[in-house]
């Protein structure tokens, strides 16, 4: 078959439904209706002539031919985001509220910032570090603007990658031998807390809570003294912990979803607009898969 152009509206619609999972919740990024947004895809499809995307039994997966084009998809659109920067972009002010984990703010978050802050000096950035649980609430109520956020579901804003999670202990105390095996843990609702009791329920291991924190220094600093293991990020575990595993009778623990979450209250605000779009565009392309 010969050869069609591909619409930049096409490619907006086929990316935006890949990042939200589904038609429906596409259709408010794009500011379509859900028919307009399948009728693009279909277009799409057509010009192809290549099936993208299955229904799944949850939401919508790529097909191979979708997950190529996928990749070339992303990068038209931010070319075409350059060149109306360079060509039209007015100087970008305001205040941009920015939420991030411990665990991702040094690894994740300051290369980004050190792009977007020469660039636009006329942008505040208002800092806020605390754990997802707490971040994604204020993002709902609209207190955030933006979050980098270990995500609870499919659907909370935008994945961006997956991080590995570890099992921490000091080879100096060698915890991981008691049982029952003490434990640091953060909050109740922490990805991270139930990942870990899973993995033990899962393995039949007996395990006590010794000590909770819902700071990154807090979990450090309890393995440091000998009085737990924990379960972090492989990004924001000291290089001076002992990462733990099946040899410590310790087993697998599930990656972590990774993804920026926005408010609704910021649509249409520039400053937020560039934020998001050089967190979206950086770490797709530099975390790990």
């Amino acid at each position: 078959m010969t050869p069609q152009d591909l619409q930049i509206d096409w490619l907006k619609c086929f990316v935006a439904v890949v990042d939200a999972g589904s038609l429906s919740a596409a259709a408010g990024e794009v500011h379509r209706s859900q028919s307009a947004v399948s009728m693009q895809l279909k277009k799409l499809e057509d010009a192809v002539g290549r099936r993208l995307l299955e229904r799944g039994p949850r939401k919508l997966q790529l097909t191979p031919d979708g997950q190529t084009l996928l990749g070339y998809a992303r990068r038209m659109l931010d070319l075409q985001a350059e060149a109306q920067a360079a060509l039209y972009g007015a100087e970008l002010t305001g205040r941009v509220r920015l939420g991030v984990p411990d665990d991702y703010a040094a690894k994740y978050l300051t290369p980004v910032l050190k792009r977007f802050a020469p660039k636009h000096s006329g942008v505040e950035i208002e800092l806020h570090c605390e754990q997802s649980p707490s971040l994604i609430p204020r993002v709902a109520r609209g207190e955030l603007d933006l979050a980098l956020v270990s995500r609870d579901h499919a659907r909370r804003g935008t994945l961006l990658f997956h991080e590995p999670m570890v099992w921490v202990g000091s080879a100096q105390f060698e915890l991981w031998r008691r049982d029952p095996l003490p434990i640091a843990v953060y909050e109740e609702a922490s990805l991270a807390r139930r990942g870990a009791i899973q993995s033990l329920a899962q393995q039949g291991r007996r395990y006590k809570v010794v000590y909770n924190s819902s700071s990154l220094a807090g979990q450090i600093a309890a393995v440091d003294s000998g009085l737990a293991v924990a379960v972090l990020t492989q990004c924001s575990a000291p290089p001076h912990l002992q990462v733990l595993g099946a040899e410590h009778g310790l087993g697998p623990l599930t990656p972590m979803e990774v993804g920026v979450y926005r408010s609704r209250e910021s649509r249409g605000n520039k400053a937020v607009d560039g934020l998001h779009d050089l967190l979206v565009k950086t770490l797709r392309q530099a975390a790990p898969a």
